[in-house]
C-alpha cells in the first residue's frame, strides 16, 4: 500500500467527476492517496433526485451538507438536512437521501475505509458537460443494482404494489 506523502490538493472544480443516476459525483481523493483509510466525494444532487435506499456492508459514510437541503433517511428516522448538518451512517444501516427542493444540493461524503469510490467510477458516466445533467435511465438503475453487490452494497427496492383482491 502506497500513501501519497506529498499530500493531495484539489482546488474548487477539480477531481474526477461522474454522473451517477443523474447526480454529479466529484471524487476529491481516492483510497490510493490515503492508504485506503478513506475517500472523499463532493456530490451535487439535482432537484427530485438522490440515492436509492441502500445498505453498505464494508464502509461507514459521513455526510456534510454544504448548500441546499436533503431529506435523509437513517433506518426509520427521516430528517431534513440543511447547510451545516452532519450525518454519520455506519455500515449495516439503511440510508438514502433525496433532494425534495427545487434547487441543487451540494454535500460532502466521506467513505471509511475507501473503496466505494471505485463503485462510483464503475457505474458512473464521466462528465463531459457539467451544465447538462443526464436523466437516469432504467438501464442506469439496472447497472447500479447489478454492480452494487460486488462492492458489498445492497439496494433496497421500493415496496411493490399489492395486487387488488
Amino acid at each position: 500500500m502506497t500513501v501519497n506523502l506529498q499530500g493531495v490538493l484539489q482546488q474548487p472544480g477539480q477531481g474526477s467527476s461522474y454522473w451517477v443516476l443523474g447526480d454529479l459525483y466529484t471524487i476529491k481523493v481516492v483510497g490510493e492517496d490515503t492508504g485506503k483509510a478513506y475517500a472523499l466525494v463532493e456530490i451535487t444532487v439535482q432537484p427530485q433526485s438522490g440515492s436509492p435506499p441502500h445498505i453498505h456492508s464494508h464502509e461507514d459514510e459521513a455526510f456534510y451538507i454544504q448548500e441546499g437541503e436533503l431529506e435523509f433517511q437513517l433506518d426509520e428516522q427521516i430528517v431534513i438536512a440543511t447547510p451545516g448538518t452532519f450525518l454519520h451512517s455506519p455500515k449495516g444501516q439503511l440510508h438514502r437521501f433525496t433532494n425534495v427542493s427545487t434547487q441543487p444540493t451540494k454535500l460532502l461524503c466521506w467513505v471509511t475505509p475507501a473503496g466505494f469510490e471505485q463503485f462510483l467510477m464503475e457505474v458512473g458516466v464521466p462528465v463531459e458537460d457539467i451544465t447538462q445533467p443526464p436523466t437516469a435511465s432504467p438501464a442506469d438503475i439496472e447497472k447500479v443494482i447489478a454492480v452494487a453487490p460486488r462492492y458489498g452494497m445492497e439496494i433496497i427496492p421500493p415496496p411493490s404494489a399489492t395486487p387488488a383482491g
